[in-house]
């Protein structure tokens, strides 16, 4: 439960201690009561590597409870624990922590390229596919990018290595004079006859990525 509930997502620490987290150092800890004061269940986390630590404490014995962590443990008692402590995780990631699903330098630029020009904000349209994004137009609703994040070797390079990339419009009649197996690729899940694939690990620059993204823009809109 952990583990997924805050998979691609940072803390924002503002945040964190508006919800009732207290700073000590670089660790932030939030404290609360299951089971009507029963158990005590404690939230760690560090600034520096935003890990992010449980524990539930049984006051009667003030000894550490796992049960709630066991996949096969059962029982209603059991069960109404798992509950809280699912409740409470799910809680702070909805309302302190945003996504953080892309790591490159160059996408931060791309992102912030978007927003700046379009106002548009990356949208998260598959919860199975959380590290898939697109931007669309506002007056049609169209896509006109798709972030995700691949291995490489899905694009044909020798390579594991994951990788941002983006997925971008493109005029068919001048596809097959950019796309070169290197710096530029078929769509990637994507109509290969209007869509393109560019890394986002400094292959291309942020500006020409940037000139792209525009071209693109303005197909979604006649398409």
């Amino acid at each position: 439960m952990k583990d997924n509930v805050f998979s691609y997502k940072s803390p924002n620490f503002n945040k964190l201690e508006n919800y009732g987290f207290i700073k000590n150092g670089e660790s932030y800890t939030f404290i609360t009561n299951l089971l009507n004061g029963q158990f005590e269940m404690r939230v760690g986390i560090a600034s520096s590597n935003t890990e992010i630590k449980t524990e539930v404490i049984d006051l009667s014995t003030a000894e550490a409870y796992t049960l709630h962590l066991v996949e096969d443990a059962s029982g209603s008692f059991v069960g109404a624990i798992r509950s809280e402590y699912d409740r409470i995780l799910t809680d702070i990631a909805y309302k302190c922590f945003e996504k953080d699903v892309f790591k490159s330098d160059s996408t931060h630029k791309v992102i912030e390229y978007v927003r700046e020009k379009y106002g548009d904000e990356l949208q998260y349209l598959w919860r199975t596919f959380p590290s898939n994004a697109v931007w669309r137009r506002k007056d049609n609703g169209k896509w006109y990018a798709v972030l995700l994040k691949i291995s490489k070797s899905k694009l044909g390079l020798n390579s594991d290595e994951k990788v941002d990339v983006i997925d971008l419009r493109i005029n068919p009649d001048i596809l097959p004079n950019v796309v070169d197996g290197k710096r530029y690729f078929p769509g990637y899940h994507m109509n290969k006859k209007n869509w393109f694939t560019i890394c986002l690990d400094g292959s291309v620059s942020v500006e020409e990525i940037c000139q792209w993204i525009d071209k693109s823009y303005i197909i979604a809109q006649k398409s």
